[in-house]
């Protein structure tokens, strides 16, 4: 899979990852800030939708939600955005990923992408730059050690790869999605030019 990115709309473009809607043991498991499913939930929904408008696009990278297809549905229905995700049949999208076709948000048909890819984005002269996205960490991708990036979930914060890799999870980006603008920032935080 190779998707293209226009850095012009880096204030459009978000990422995120492990949202768990519906898992209580999230809670505790990664000591998020929340009395229970229905704030949290209330939370991260409202979270994205502060942020991610209907004309916007989000890449979820994985560990949407442990439901079935009913409670995807309920969860993507509530949701800004165009939205892609990677998909992860092994974890805990398995009871839903599967069943994905006819799966609609608010805003058009859910895109379910293989569960790696990469994205190129135009920048300086040359080759594109290439962003790697994976549910997982992994320790070796597409040109990283031409200064390319790759952006997982999984971890919930705890990963500390070499490169230029971060965590897009909720546990990692309070709780938001985070935008290509804010992923440079990070990127030019780890010294990337």
């Amino acid at each position: 899979m190779l998707i293209t990115i226009d850095k012009s709309l880096s204030d459009r473009i978000w990422f995120t990852a492990d949202s768990h809607f519906g898992h209580a043991n999230i809670i505790k498991f990664c000591n998020r800030p929340f009395v229970d499913i229905d704030e949290m939930d209330a939370t991260l929904i409202d979270n994205w939708n502060k942020v991610v408008r209907p004309e916007h696009t989000v890449f979820h990278l994985g560990d949407l939600t442990l439901g079935d297809q009913t409670m995807a549905h309920h969860y993507l229905t509530q949701l800004n955005g165009n939205i892609h995700i990677l998909a992860n049949p092994w974890h805990h999208d398995k009871r839903w990923i599967n069943n994905y076709p006819g799966m609609y948000t608010k805003h058009g048909e859910i895109e379910i992408l293989p569960p790696m890819g990469v994205a190129e984005m135009p920048y300086g002269e040359g080759h594109p730059h290439s962003i790697t996205l994976c549910h997982y960490p992994i320790a070796e991708w597409d040109r990283k050690h031409h200064g390319a990036w790759c952006l997982h979930g999984h971890s919930h914060g705890k990963h500390k790869g070499e490169g230029y890799i971060f965590d897009v999870g909720v546990d990692n980006t309070n709780f938001y999605p985070i935008n290509l603008g804010g992923i440079f920032d990070v990127m030019f935080g780890m010294g990337w030019a």
